[in-house]
């Protein structure tokens, strides 16, 4: 098979590269890597490619196969001839008689859930999945050979991307490695570089076939810092593989996440540098706090961090699309929205896909951002009070969302269930009239549904009873985010987890969870009858159908 001249290069140069590539050492793979990305164009955390099951691979960088036939169960074959009882063996051979019966061993100590080990590994999902399948074995790597590097390194300085991926794909083998000056390379000059969706795809394919041979971590460094990722999401320009570049940066920190806890040492991982609330939490949130709405959209935005970043994907302000096309057009919703992409012009072919919308772009950023606070809560020791933390920088945020819908969009994608608590827990505190001391538990729950009132106020403007029905929407949220947090022991640290996991298989009743039936009855039918007295009306349905969820959950939380 000839190899295709290269253009630009001199003829030793091609001599070189026909050699590499019809190489059949031991260090050259002469398989094709797989570039499909037609995942993306599907919502993250929706599929089971996504949201990995007990029963999925233990290889922590592994992935199912999408397109896989499913096992197929073997035809039961009856026998027409009866049934027959085997003899038993009345004696033994000599050389078997001679082997000493050992006794059997005793089974091994099963453990109380299975599957809540499977999520604290896994930290319930993972947004981003690896494209290559196989488990990681432990076993010695080296550089790439300096003779191939010679080659990648003449395709780098001819500006030939096509050339440095053909490359590197055939040269990176479980044995050998790149440099991590040339993954910096594939990251800050091919997928943030002004290449066509091709070149990026083939970019972020192989920058993930990297991180599954050869994860980064603190010692073995990593393509990217966290002055870049900050440039990427604050640049106006937006280049067009700043998505398929952030899901890169959650997957180098998720996978050394999950290895650090593998080899219990949760200290010494990337994300302990960039997101731990004692050592960084100026990467979280920033210090200078943006005004809502901005005052002057000409001036440059202020350094927001994660938090910021993730309200401005949330708000779609300053972040999807650059200004001048925000304010020309403002983004379509729903099916509305989709039909007009299709029947749009035909981008050019720097955008990241020509039928994706902004809009859908912006959610997997949500998600993605999510992930990281996710993360940020579970590095340090005491995730409930990173949670406090976060949950204290994110309050003032919450409240300059404008519309409704995008504060449900906030909430409901925090993949936290603890920072959710400590979040909605806020909120109510700061509704209430008179605040208690009570710790978080069903009675403060009940306590929050008795004495909550409208203190709080948003720029949308909603109706009376529009209000009211957030409330209770966010009342239902938690208690069911604070029975994930009881059930799963998410109060503690991951290694100390693990450990109550295994040793009380039922989660012991915390204090104020000792609600009665009565408590729960009366608390609803009060809580009715203030609020259509405030109303002067019938409760709406919605309203109705809320308090009867939320009175369900609350019986079925006081009898467990």
């Amino acid at each position: 098979m000839e190899t295709e001249a290269l253009p630009g290069f001199s003829t030793a140069a091609k001599d070189e590269a026909k050699t590499a590539a019809c190489s059949t050492d031991s260090d050259c793979s002469p398989t094709t890597f797989n570039s499909d990305l037609g995942s993306l164009a599907s919502p993250l955390l929706e599929s089971n490619r996504f949201s990995l099951s007990p029963s999925s691979s233990d290889s922590w960088g592994a992935s199912v196969d999408p397109g896989s036939p499913p096992p197929r169960s073997l035809p039961a074959t009856t026998s027409k001839s009866p049934s027959r009882k085997r003899p038993r063996l009345e004696a033994s051979p000599p050389a078997l008689a001679a082997v000493k019966q050992e006794p059997a061993a005793p089974p091994a100590p099963r453990l109380a859930d299975p599957s809540c080990l499977h999520k604290l590994r896994y930290f319930r999902r993972m947004p981003v999945h690896h494209l290559l399948r196989g488990s990681l074995s432990r076993q010695r790597t080296w550089p790439i050979p300096s003779r191939k590097l010679d080659l990648v390194q003449t395709t780098m300085e001819e500006s030939f991307p096509e050339g440095t991926l053909q490359f590197l794909t055939d040269f990176v083998t479980p044995q050998h490695y790149p440099p991590c000056k040339i993954t910096a390379h594939l990251v800050q000059e091919i997928l943030l570089g002004p290449h066509r969706w091709g070149i990026l795809k083939d970019a972020y394919t192989l920058l993930m076939k990297i991180q599954t041979l050869h994860p980064a971590s603190t010692t073995t460094g990593m393509g990217w810092d966290w002055r870049l990722l900050r440039h990427i999401m604050e640049d106006e320009e937006k280049p067009p593989g700043r998505l398929l570049f952030l899901q890169y940066v959650v997957q180098t920190l998720e996978d050394d996440v999950q290895l650090g806890l593998r080899l219990q040492r949760p200290s010494l991982t990337i994300a302990k540098q960039v997101l731990s609330c004692d050592q960084s939490f100026g990467n979280i949130n920033s210090q200078e706090q943006p005004m809502w709405p901005p005052t002057n959209r000409s001036e440059p935005c202020p350094r927001r961090e994660v938090i910021g970043w993730l309200v401005a994907a949330v708000t779609g302000v300053g972040f999807c699309r650059p200004l001048e096309q925000q304010n020309a057009a403002p983004p379509a919703s729903g099916a509305s929205g989709l039909q007009h992409s299709s029947r749009s012009p035909t981008p050019s072919p720097t955008e990241p896909r020509e039928d994706v919308p902004p809009e859908f772009l912006a959610e997997k950023v949500v998600l993605l951002l999510q992930r990281l606070l996710s993360i940020a809560v579970e590095v340090d020791r005491s995730p409930n009070c990173s949670a406090r933390k976060i949950a204290d920088a994110i309050f003032p945020s919450v409240l300059n969302i404008p519309l409704r819908s995008q504060r449900e969009t906030f909430l409901t994608t925090m993949e936290s269930h603890l920072l959710r608590c400590k979040l909605l827990e806020l909120l109510f505190h700061h509704s209430c009239e008179v605040p208690t001391a009570l710790p978080l538990s069903l009675a403060k729950i009940l306590y929050f549904l008795s004495h909550t009132s409208l203190l709080l106020q948003y720029e949308d403007q909603e109706a009376t009873w529009q209000r009211w029905d957030e409330m209770l929407q966010h009342l239902i949220s938690l208690l069911v985010s604070y029975h994930n947090v009881v059930l799963e022991h998410l109060w503690s640290s991951l290694g100390e987890r693990m450990q109550l996991i295994t040793s009380a298989p039922r989660p012991q009743q915390q204090e104020g969870d000792d609600i009665t039936t009565l408590d729960v009855q009366q608390s609803i039918e009060g809580f009715c009858q203030q609020l259509q007295q405030s109303l002067g009306a019938p409760l709406p349905t919605s309203i109705t159908e809320k308090v009867h969820m939320l009175q369900v959950l609350l019986l079925t939380a006081s009898r467990s």
